[in-house]
């Protein structure tokens, strides 16, 4: 049995975490350092390296606001595939998911 209250707590918890962090990573994204050729300056790489965690920040504030979403909606825990119950271990493991085991599985 899902416990809703309990999911959407977590789920909003993770979206406060994932705005912190997106908002710590647009301040180290602000300077960009130069891109001459063939310096491998550590400041490129680490610009490029904060530019794709946000990028994965955003894509999983994405899932966890759809997440809740679909609670608000009432369909929080039903497969956006095939329709059928999202086991609540796979829930509990990744609250944000929209698919369950077997779609998930179909995908790869």
């Amino acid at each position: 049995m899902i416990r809703l209250e309990a999911m959407k707590g977590q789920l909003e918890a993770e979206r406060s975490k994932l705005l912190e962090q997106l908002a710590e990573l647009d301040v180290d994204l602000d300077v960009k350092p130069d891109y001459t050729l063939g310096a491998g300056d550590p400041a490129v790489y680490q610009w490029e390296f904060n530019l794709a965690l946000r990028d994965q920040a955003l894509e999983k504030l994405h899932a966890v606001e759809a997440a809740l979403h679909r609670i608000v909606a009432g369909t929080y825990g039903r497969c956006d595939r095939c329709g059928q119950e999202i086991g609540s271990e796979r829930l509990e493991l990744l609250p944000s998911t929209a698919v369950c085991v077997r779609c998930a599985q179909s995908r790869r």
